[in-house]
């Protein structure tokens, strides 16, 4: 399928703009980097944790830091998420040391409690209670109010009241809601009401990550990063030419560089997600880029007339509906992502937005350019040592590209 037919844009003409552009793009994220000193690196790569609370009614996000400092020293983030449905959710991330990764989570509950459920104490919070806890707080009160339960229908309907919970977002805001769960009767409902209470919040997901496991997945996703890079420019500088395969790193390195620098501009944290989508988009780029290549080398091989730049914005413009095909498609996936994917996916989906951007331009405007750059330097020099006129000694024309296996 073609959506541009016989195309004859002069794309390289237009190089020095995007070039340009790229380089004030790389210097602003290698400042914004230097000021920040380095990127912002999550949970993952730096230890900590990570929790997901949800509210009944979400305090000031001022009121929930303040209330976990007077527990946890260090640096506290608290960010609200804003989607439909989940408006009273916010996530807490802060940095622990190695000797409290364990007990974390009940710090933070601790210090939630302590400033947001004033009855927490002698009752049992039944939107943080286990099926377990919950039937063993009931077993005894049931039986001096004379509700006579087996062990089994007693398990049934803790496991009912938490299942009611848990479709319920986590929380239940009142107790008279659970009215409903099979076998709660109201004498069952009023030893619920004298043994629980219901918290202002739920802890829906916890991450915990301890500082040597983060180090060390930090310098894996380096080396992970590092070999894939090297590995392609082997695979292409053995497929093509050792300059072609330079030319292909280079716009790679490009298009990472500037996706980090812009994390750190816009105070993004880059985590695991994060580099799984680099990946994705060096082989995305690189792949671009190869397809380019292929249709330069296989014009040169037909001896297509006219000069080397010619031929390269001939061979971008018969690829040209196929580069919009699939980056304008990935790219609306992507985007698609990135607005409703949420927060735990925004770091993943706007490295492929501005991958998918940054790396189609870099495959014409960036690798492109350094080919041509090249051959004009390599034609200079076979002028330069080009014989005298009248030398009748043989001429040599070097090899533009290898020949298709």
């Amino acid at each position: 399928m073609e959506i541009f037919k016989q195309t004859n844009f002069d794309f390289l003409g237009k190089k020095w703009p995007f070039i340009i552009m790229s380089l004030v793009l790389t210097a602003a994220g290698l400042v914004s980097l230097a000021l920040k000193g380095g990127p912002r690196y999550g949970i993952d790569f730096t230890g900590g944790a990570l929790m997901d609370i949800n509210f009944i009614k979400r305090p000031p996000a001022e009121a929930i830091r303040s209330a976990l400092h007077k527990k946890i020293p260090g640096d506290i983030e608290v960010q609200e998420v804003r989607e439909a449905g989940h408006s009273q959710e916010v996530l807490i991330s802060t940095g622990v040391r190695n000797e409290t990764v364990q007990g974390v989570r009940e710090d933070i509950v601790s210090a939630l409690n302590q400033g947001f459920n004033p009855g927490a104490g002698a009752q049992l919070d039944i939107n943080s209670a286990t099926q377990a806890t919950l039937a063993d707080r009931l077993r005894d009160p049931l039986q001096r109010a004379g509700v006579a339960l087996s062990d089994e229908q007693l398990q049934s309907l803790a496991k009912g009241i938490v299942d009611y919970r848990e479709a319920h977002s986590g929380l239940v805001a009142s107790l008279d809601q659970l009215s409903g769960v099979p076998g709660l009767t109201p004498q069952v409902l009023t030893v619920l009401k004298q043994e629980c209470f219901t918290g202002s919040f739920a802890v829906r997901r916890v991450e915990i990550v301890g500082p040597k496991i983060g180090a060390d997945l930090r310098q894996q996703a380096v080396n992970v990063v590092l070999i894939a890079l090297g590995a392609m420019l082997v695979y292409i500088a053995f497929r093509f030419e050792w300059i072609y395969g330079v030319a292909a790193v280079i716009a790679v390195f490009h298009d990472t560089i500037i996706t980090i620098g812009l994390f750190s501009i816009f105070n993004k944290q880059i985590d695991l997600t994060v580099i799984a989508a680099l990946l994705t988009l060096v082989g995305y780029s690189m792949n671009d880029t190869i397809v380019t290549f292929d249709r330069i080398r296989e014009n040169l091989r037909l001896q297509r007339r006219g000069s080397f730049r010619e031929i390269v914005n001939a061979s971008i413009n018969q690829t040209l509906s196929r580069t919009v095909l699939t980056s304008g498609l990935t790219f609306l996936t992507a985007i698609s992502l990135f607005l409703f994917g949420g927060p735990v996916l925004n770091g993943f989906s706007f490295a492929l937005v501005v991958g998918i951007i940054i790396g189609t331009y870099s495959s014409i405007f960036i690798a492109s350019p350094i080919l041509v750059f090249w051959q004009d330097v390599a034609e200079g020099r076979r002028r330069g040592a080009r014989p005298p006129a009248g030398d009748n000694r043989l001429r040599t024309v070097p090899k533009m590209a290898k020949t298709a296996k």
